[in-house]
């Protein structure tokens, strides 16, 4: 995930963005604030453990409130939607990969969201690229870095849509 280009995001991962970003502004900013106050209060500051904690702990929100609106800045908002028997951004697929004879469950995510060990893939991942637009049933090869290549067939299709439980990258 890189911010020099433009990053893609759903309407839906937008909208997160932006409430994360207001509930570190409005609850975990000032929470940290007071948190420092009361810190420095303690007196000496070189050796004031509660102080040096407070400190990182408002650097680490200042940090990621600047990451996530420079996420938004750059971005570019992508459709999720798509026809009731193509692939598209937050489908479930079940994929049959010819090789090694066995099936896997993914959806299609934002880079943002993906999560391998959950079943996310990236919709920029040579996979997840290549099943967009896709429908059950077809048998499509897929390209990966180095030349090397294999194929998978499709074998379901479930219009999951969004999921609450869909996190955004830490950095």
């Amino acid at each position: 995930m890189s911010l020099n280009g433009s990053e893609q995001l759903t309407k839906a991962d937008v909208a997160r963005i932006e409430e994360e970003i207001e509930h570190r502004k409005n609850v975990v900013r000032p929470a940290a604030l007071k948190a420092l106050k009361e810190a420095r209060a303690m007196g000496d500051l070189s050796e004031n453990f509660e102080y040096h904690c407070a400190k990182r702990d408002n650097n680490l929100n200042n940090s990621r409130i600047r990451y996530l609106e420079k996420m938004l800045r750059f971005a570019t908002v992508i459709d999720d939607e798509s026809t009731e028997d193509t692939i598209g951004i937050n489908n479930t697929v079940d994929v049959y990969f010819e090789d090694d004879d066995y099936t896997e469950t993914y959806r299609i995510v934002t880079p943002i969201r993906c999560d391998s060990r959950k079943g996310l893939i990236s919709n920029e991942s040579p996979l997840g690229k290549s099943l967009l637009g896709r429908k059950v049933g077809d048998r499509v090869k897929i390209d990966v870095d180095g030349g090397d290549s294999y194929f998978i067939v499709i074998k379901n299709l479930i219009k999951t849509g969004e999921s609450d439980e869909d996190t955004i990258h830490r950095y």
